[in-house]
């Protein structure tokens, strides 16, 4: 997998080439001060992931993660955490805080490596198959999985895709998250933002910005809160059920 690095500032560039080189499995192709000119790389050059810094002349990084192709994968590194919901509104892989951790870094490669592995098993015709009461037929790598529903922790938004997390694998289709969340219990899911759709079952806890599910950590959307939160008090979720 290969990737480039987008800020203006030359030690962010500096620092993130020197942390991303100390992962073997990605290469750099490049790194720009600009939107602009990563945008005149990338009408020659195949990128599979961007590290995109957001507070930019010109351009900034959101506007630019926006006119991006679907097959491209963004992860922002920012100083600034009031962006980190509409980076997921943005379909981002991750969101990472300067200055960068070397840890975290290497989770948001590892989750975009398998993002890519996926998508480029999936193809566009591997869509969901048949529902029943109790459990979902979905076909992936010629196969068709039998998922049950108590069995998905909760469901991610990737673009045109959904990415089905369950207590033992994760599986890709060919599906927007809206279309998806219509095909599943209503009353077993709930959706908390524009690229998350959980289930009640899983939910650990949560406060106004975050639902934790099983050690992960997913955003809870400004439009979705009070439907959220509505929900809990009128009985429809709750964490003993």
């Amino acid at each position: 997998m290969n990737c480039i690095i987008v800020d203006d500032e030359p030690l962010a560039r500096a620092e993130m080439r020197a942390l991303i080189s100390e992962i073997s499995t990605i290469e750099i192709s490049g790194d720009f001060s600009n939107a602009l000119t990563a945008q005149d790389f990338l009408q020659h050059h195949s990128v599979d992931l961007i590290f995109l810094d957001i507070e930019m002349p010109m351009v900034t990084g959101l506007d630019f993660a926006s006119q991006l192709p679907d097959t491209t994968m963004v992860v922002f590194t920012t100083a600034y955490p009031q962006y980190a919901l509409k980076s997921y509104e943005l379909d981002a892989i991750d969101y990472l805080l300067k200055p960068i951790d070397q840890l975290k870094l290497q989770k948001s490669i590892r989750k975009a490596e398998a993002y890519k592995i996926m998508l480029d098993n999936n193809p566009e015709q591997n869509t969901l198959e048949g529902k029943t009461e109790d459990f979902l037929l979905i076909k992936s790598e010629r196969r068709f999985y039998k998922v049950r529903f108590d069995e998905i922790k909760y469901v991610e938004g990737l673009k045109d895709y959904v990415v089905i997390h369950t207590v033992n694998l994760k599986l890709i289709t060919a599906m927007n998250l809206k279309t998806f969340h219509q095909k599943i219990p209503q009353d077993v899911f709930i959706r908390i933002s524009k690229s998350y759709v959980v289930n009640k079952r899983f939910i650990e806890s949560f406060d106004h910005h975050t639902v934790y599910i099983n050690g992960f950590e997913l955003p809870l959307g400004d439009v979705y809160r009070k439907d959220f939160f509505s929900a809990y008090s009128e009985g429809l979720i709750s964490p003993e059920s």
